[in-house]
């Protein structure tokens, strides 16, 4: 079936679902908030306790970067459906930046929007942050992996491996074929993504890789039969049925400038998914005008009970795209620079400089009555390039006194060797 721009404020919403644990502290297991004017863009929000000072920190970096992201993708490619997880990009560029230096991490980091941290900083609050993904949660499924697969012939450093290990519990393979990588994607996104890696260049060196996958049951599940198909508005102004669901209650809701925002919480209400639905008078282009991890945060905070009907669609869909344009635009153009990038922390070798080949990212989402199931997985394909520098002849003349040697190689046995000072 098609999926229209329209249809995807439903599908950004999810997104929430793996970097929105923040916002969400704002709202009670029900989905209450306390509201402030609608719309207004100023969120109310108790202070973060010390605890999770740190973590806080993360999520709202990841966040404006998920933002940042979304909008690049969608200005490169508009009116086509887009899913991503910004959590997964991030946490598969966090690694890399662990063997970034200088300029090339500052870079990164700032993509990530990152600066002013240090990387000791973020590996600590992405560490916390995967370890709450991977809590148990009623009705819920949610669950972080990352791994890395190293060519057995290269010397990665011992302390770059090792934080990736520790902070991010990251399995260390050896890279072997794209069928072992693509088992492995496989099993940590319960078969919904089943290939990340084509083939394997022979100056790959390296696949970091991340996978999320969440399963989630509504708390309050649609009817199956109150589900029918209507009329879907696309944005050419023609309609197209769709299977949409419905159901009525209290849902924690805000009506906005040129917007209704809506949360439909899952299990015991941690997690849930906003949708935010353009006025008939606006459109999905003009949201997004207005659409700042600011905002996002600022909107999410204002919904308050609310009695109501939702009609959702229910539909299911599969998204792919290399990162690598998008990543430049957003400043990390010098990561993927053969001859500037600098990835020293990771590998060094003399004649040779690591680069970011390609980042690669596919999602898959489902949302029906019972609840929502989506998954991710990001790879970052490092690779090696010679740094070679143009050989100019050379002139050696035996004029002075020498020494030479005469060598049996196979037997390694010097058969002669003398100093000669005057032939």
């Amino acid at each position: 079936m098609r999926f229209t721009p329209e249809s995807l404020v439903a599908a950004v919403a999810i997104a929430a679902t793996v970097f929105g644990h923040a916002a969400c502290a704002t709202i009670n297991g029900t989905g209450a908030a306390s509201a402030s004017p609608k719309g207004s863009g100023t969120a109310n929000t108790a202070p973060a306790s010390p605890a999770r000072a740190q973590e806080g920190t993360g999520i709202s970096a990841y966040t404006s970067f998920g933002v940042n992201l979304y909008k690049e993708l969608i200005r490169e490619k508009p009116g086509v459906n887009v899913f991503i997880s910004p959590a997964s990009v991030g946490f598969a560029l966090a690694m890399t930046m662990n063997g970034a230096a200088g300029g090339t991490r500052d870079a990164m980091a700032n993509a990530l929007k990152l600066s002013g941290i240090s990387i000791e900083a973020v590996n600590r609050a992405d560490s916390t942050l995967i370890n709450r993904m991977n809590d148990t949660i009623r009705a819920v499924k949610l669950s972080v992996a990352n791994s890395l697969w190293a060519r057995e012939s290269v010397t990665f450093k011992e302390e770059f491996l090792q934080r990736n290990k520790h902070y991010y519990g990251a399995d260390i393979r050896t890279l072997d074929s794209p069928t072992t990588i693509n088992d492995w994607v496989a099993e940590k996104t319960n078969r919904k993504i089943l290939k990340i890696v084509d083939q394997i260049d022979g100056s790959a060196i390296l696949f970091l890789i991340n996978a999320i996958y969440f399963k989630g049951t509504w708390t309050k599940e649609f009817d199956k039969n109150l589900t029918q198909e209507e009329p879907f508005h696309l944005v050419d102004g023609t309609t197209s049925p769709r299977p949409m669901m419905r159901q009525s209650g209290k849902y924690a809701y805000l009506e906005g400038d040129a917007f209704q925002a809506v949360r439909l919480p899952y299990g015991n209400g941690r997690i849930g998914m906003y949708v935010f639905l353009p006025t008939r008078g606006s459109s999905l282009e003009r949201f997004h005008e207005g659409l700042t991890s600011e905002n996002l945060t600022a909107w999410i905070g204002e919904l308050a009970q609310r009695s109501g009907t939702v009609g959702l669609p229910r539909f299911r869909l599969e998204y792919e795209a290399i990162l690598n344009q998008s990543l430049c635009a957003l400043g990390m153009a010098v990561a993927f620079d053969e001859g500037r990038a600098n990835f020293t922390q990771m590998f060094e070798a003399a004649g040779a400089n690591v680069y970011i080949h390609e980042v690669r990212h596919k999602t898959f989402v489902e949302v029906n009555e019972e609840g929502t199931e989506a998954a991710a997985i990001t790879s970052v394909e490092m690779r090696v390039t010679s740094v070679m520098e143009e050989e100019r002849p050379f002139e050696m003349i035996v004029d002075r006194p020498f020494f030479l040697a005469i060598v049996d190689r196979e037997a390694g046995l010097i058969l002669f060797m003398g100093a000669i000072v005057n032939p």
